[in-house]
């Protein structure tokens, strides 16, 4: 398993010292980036935070297998209920190996497809249910806290959708992913951690625990992410195998071995001239991990900070593009707009397809050059031109190889995605593991739809929406 990182087109000399970084800046900066590994990896063994740990959790791998080996029905689709971290890993994965929509093959009982339920859209729900056989799918409702409105609400419709064509046997077609156990103290002594680990135990699902120090945004190697990725087939052990070898490397102090941390100390360092970024993959397969990697970066990063007594707002905006396909949409921006971006390209080497264009000439040289050559040249060329481009415009920008794109390198690759946002938090002196910001809007939704105890949020909103109205 090979993972490279090429900082090379970041630096000044590349770009001009406005835009890229010095060599000086980068030596003089080493000793924050150890610093870094060894508060995060003082947390990390404290148990404070859990990702780290998942790839070698080998009884909830097993127990994955087992009910997966051990599903008594034949299904054709896998239905995840779930938002945010409860979703998007598996579509990373999903599409990682077995590539985006439309493209994947027939839906079988040996191929079943995963429908992600992950907005409230009614007209997307209706049109999902409808698109799928109730008797030949297998639910999942996803949701750490097990309260998420969107997850609950989505979920209940799911359920009933089931039960109106199956009865009581409906309760074998769901298995639930949440904080299982029962508080051992406090005034909710006794009670269930999560709402949904309660109904999952009252109607009798199989459930799955997400470890309490895992965040959602970090649980793509726990139940959250290899559940569905093991009822669609992908091998989970290959995953997590690659996701161990890049733990192993993500704690050692040389920044030569330490791709993460490597890869960490230059993003911090081009963050302080650059807010945005741009995660740039060259494989379509690698475009649902880009959606994944903006909430990644987005949630960890986009924080509050108390700085000197002053309070500070930090965070890097996080873009997804596609090459090639947004050189057509994007990069005239890129190029000649504002220089305010730092560009994160993601390559395979190797996409192990055949890719020959035919040996069949046309007269025309605008055509004939392309005759006999290859789609992975061409994809190549095309990242290496834009790459160029950016450089010779004074645009910073980085590349991330991968080998080849199977289980082991896209686990190992998620895994050092998790490790740099993390190594960079500790670098901005940030909790990268909360989210005060998102809290907030959940209140607000739990008053305005009625949940018991939430009353004053609704108040607040209607009273700041008065406001509004008189503004007007």
């Amino acid at each position: 398993m090979k993972i490279q990182f090429d900082e090379k087109r970041l630096l000044a000399g590349v770009t001009g010292k406005a835009n890229g970084v010095t060599t000086s800046e980068y030596e003089q900066a080493l000793p924050k980036a150890l610093t870094a590994l060894a508060s995060f990896r003082e947390k990390s063994e404290k148990g404070l935070y859990g990702f780290p740990h998942l790839p070698f959790q080998k009884d909830m791998i097993d127990a994955i297998q087992q009910y997966v080996d051990s599903v008594p029905f034949e299904y054709d689709t896998v239905c995840l209920v779930g938002i945010g971290g409860s979703a998007l890993g598996a579509w990373a994965l999903d599409c990682g190996i077995r590539g985006p929509h439309p493209v994947q093959g027939a839906v079988t009982p040996e191929h079943p497809r995963l429908v992600i339920l992950d907005n409230i859209d009614p007209s997307f729900t209706a049109a999902a249910l409808a698109s799928m056989d109730a008797r030949k799918t297998l639910a999942l409702v996803i949701a750490k806290s097990g309260a998420t409105a969107e997850t609950v609400s989505t979920f209940l419709i799911v359920r009933d959708w089931l039960e109106q064509a199956l009865g009581a046997e409906a309760s074998n077609r769901i298995a639930a992913v949440t904080t299982e156990g029962k508080y051992t103290e406090g005034k909710n002594k006794g009670k269930y951690k999560s709402p949904l680990a309660e109904l999952a135990a009252n109607e009798g699902y199989k459930t799955f625990g997400v470890p309490e120090n895992v965040g959602g945004r970090f649980s793509v190697l726990s139940p959250v992410g290899l559940l569905p990725a093991a009822l669609i087939g992908i091998d989970i052990v290959a995953l997590t195998r690659g996701a161990a070898e890049m733990t192993h490397r993500s704690w050692l102090p040389d920044l030569k071995e330490n791709v993460a941390l490597r890869a960490a100390l230059w993003q911090w360092l081009i963050w302080k001239k650059k807010p945005i970024q741009v995660a740039f993959p060259y494989s379509n397969h690698l475009w649902g991990t880009a959606f994944w990697f903006r909430q990644l970066w987005a949630e960890s990063l986009g924080k509050v900070r108390q700085d000197g007594g002053k309070t500070e707002n930090v965070g890097q905006t996080p873009v997804a593009a596609l090459g090639a396909t947004d050189q057509h949409s994007q990069v005239q921006l890129y190029i000649e707009g504002p220089n305010d971006k730092v560009f994160t390209f993601w390559k395979v080497e190797e996409f192990g397809a055949p890719d020959t264009i035919p040996a069949r000439t046309f007269g025309l040289e605008s055509v004939d050059y392309l005759v006999d050559q290859t789609l992975t040249k061409l994809i190549d060329a095309e990242q290496r031109a834009t790459a160029a481009a950016l450089s010779m415009n004074g645009r910073p920008h980085c590349t991330v190889t991968l080998d080849r794109l199977d289980e082991e390198h896209l686990g190992a690759f998620l895994q050092m995605m998790e490790f740099q946002t993390a190594f960079i938090g500790e670098m901005l002196d940030i909790d990268a593991f909360n989210q005060p910001g998102v809290e907030q809007g959940k209140l607000f939704t739990y008053g305005l739809m009625g949940r018991p105890g939430f009353e004053r949020y609704k108040q607040e909103i209607e009273d700041l929406e008065l406001k509004w109205a008189a503004a007007e």
